[in-house]
This record gives C-alpha cells, structure tokens and sequence, in this order.
C-alpha cells in the first residue's frame, strides 16, 4: 500500500483534520506502543499499519476499507 492510499483511508475514516491528530497522538499496542506516525517514521509497511488502526477501531473502518 503506497503512503497516499494509507493517508486516503485515514481521512475518509476520521475526515481531513482529525486524522493527522489521530496519527500523531494514539499510541497503538499493535504497534508496539508506538504512534501511526512514529511507526511509519520507522519504515513499518503502511498495509501493517493499516491494519493495526483496523484492528484498533473496528466499529469506524468501513468494511470495503478493510483490506
């Protein structure tokens, strides 16, 4: 998954704003504690990221995005 489709999925899932604010400030125990933005700053494959933010808020991923 290119960083733009991972960036497209975000913010169709929380809109334009908040999902930098997400990104920068959850941290997610699938990413071992770490932030969306510090575990792609650590060169993690953005289909694994993804799929922890997935994992994380099931009851807001629209199904067709899981994938």
């Amino acid at each position: 998954m290119k960083h733009s489709d991972f960036w497209d999925r975000m913010e169709e899932t929380f809109g334009a704003g908040y999902a930098r604010s997400v990104a920068a400030d959850l941290s997610l125990g699938q990413l071992g504690g770490r932030t969306i933005d510090q575990a792609l700053a650590d060169g993690e494959n953005a289909k694994a990221v993804w799929m922890a933010v997935c994992r994380a808020w099931p009851e807001r991923i629209p199904a067709r995005l899981v994938r």
